[in-house]
């Protein structure tokens, strides 16, 4: 039970802390509800970092979550610029940067990931990149318009979904791009070699340049500026600026000193929680990237790094620090936008998890749904310029039966016909 006089303290200013205080609130809780954000910039969104607003499509304010007058309205004291630096469970009391030492009955850890950075030389030219933070986007919007205006050329260490949308964005203002992956394919680990190559050609026919099976070891500069990138094969490829989206890492530094249980770094880190998002500390909770679930649907731990565990993780831990009976089994799904593909991607197909790999449509136009699948089981499903067909997807992933590998196939065979 909750009342008044309960402080509820959220650490970590993303999209999962803010949707958490907004739930908090909507829910009726009337008690001290404090955000404490890193970042001097209200809540906001991530994805039109490396999309709409990366592209220049979409206005700077479009990107929070809340206007920025809401917080007051709703009672919510924002601490902006201010890092949580220390968290004692057992006086359950968190410390600011400044010093400030805030006591709290329930905690709420959304500090998210950070981008992994490289370890080689030449990282501390101006001209090297990484893409998290709204302060990112906005410098790297600029340096994409200048290298088109220019016919300049970007070097990209990773071709994952960032590395991707980044090189679509650097294609649309005409800059020269060059994707380094020490994989044979754009995302290798997540679909796979086929449905990895067909990323391979939508960029290749944009002027993409990819550069397989290689790691850069060294930026070369000059007077601070980046002239080229050097690769472990001895290639060498011209540039005026490096993107490194080699990937995240949770933000698990304040669980650690915390003495909160964590998982291995080996089995995707991040801070453990179950399946209501409590952590070891029965009066902290975690959600949105830095959380390691327990995902009552698929029996195993998971850590999800998209947009929509964020905007549902949030309210859940949130209902959850309010002793409602949570139990948080939302089917993971992402989506992107490359030139004209939109795809989205719904379920958990892990590398080595599933033994086939099915496609209703056509392919080669890129207007299909792609299937993964284990003994029969749906884990997961892709759909690629096909749309509204997410929930039947979702709701085959659920049902957990075997499937006829064809009828899956046949673009004829309505999804919600294989349903039970």
């Amino acid at each position: 039970m909750v009342d008044a006089h309960q402080t509820f303290v959220i650490v970590g200013g993303g999209l999962a802390g803010a949707k958490a205080a907004e739930t908090l609130r909507s829910e009726g809780f009337t008690g001290r509800v404090i955000l404490i954000c890193d970042e001097r910039d209200h809540p906001y969104e991530r994805p039109p970092l490396s999309k709409g607003y990366l592209l220049g499509k979409e206005e700077r304010d479009s990107v929070f979550v809340h206007e920025p007058t809401w917080y007051a309205r709703a009672d919510i004291e924002l601490h902006l610029g201010q890092p949580a630096v220390h968290l004692d469970p057992a006086a359950r009391t968190v410390r600011l940067g400044d010093g400030a030492l805030i006591a709290y009955d329930r905690l709420l850890l959304a500090t998210g990931a950070e981008p992994r950075r490289l370890d080689i030389p030449g990282t501390a030219l101006a001209g090297v990149h990484h893409l998290r933070r709204l302060a990112h986007a906005e410098r790297l919007r600029g340096v994409l318009a200048s290298l088109g205006r220019e016919n300049g050329h970007l070097v990209i260490a990773g071709a994952g979904w960032i590395g991707l949308e980044v090189a679509a964005a650097a294609r649309s203002y005409g800059a020269e791009v060059t994707v380094v992956e020490p994989a044979p394919t754009p995302l290798h680990g997540v679909l796979g070699p086929e449905l990895g190559a067909m990323f391979t050609e939508l960029h290749r026919e944009k002027g993409v340049r990819f550069h397989f099976g290689a790691r850069l070891t060294e930026i070369i500069g000059q007077d601070g500026m980046v002239l080229a990138a050097r690769t472990d094969d001895g290639e060498e490829h011209p540039a005026h600026d490096v993107l490194a989206a080699i990937g995240a890492a949770p933000r698990t530094a304040l669980a650690e000193q915390a003495g909160l249980a964590l998982v291995d770094r080996e089995d995707g880190g991040g801070v453990a929680v179950d399946a209501s998002l409590r952590t070891s500390d029965p009066h902290i909770y975690a959600a949105g990237d830095v959380a390691a679930a327990h995902h009552p649907l698929l029996g195993s731990r998971i850590r999800v790094e998209h947009w929509a565990n964020a905007l549902n993780g949030g309210p859940a831990a949130a209902r959850a620090m309010l002793g409602e009976d949570v139990r948080y089994d939302r089917i993971p799904y992402f989506f992107s936008d490359q030139y004209d593909l939109g795809m989205e991607y719904s379920g958990y197909a892990p590398p080595g998890s599933y033994d086939q790999v099915v496609c209703r449509g056509d392919v080669g136009k890129r207007e299909f749904i792609a299937f993964w699948l284990a003994g029969g089981r749906l884990l997961a499903g892709m759909n690629v310029n096909v749309w509204d067909v997410a929930e039947p997807v979702r709701q085959l992933i659920r049902a957990g039966r075997p499937l006829d590998a064809d009828a899956l196939a046949d673009p004829d065979v309505p999804l919600e016909s294989l349903l039970p």
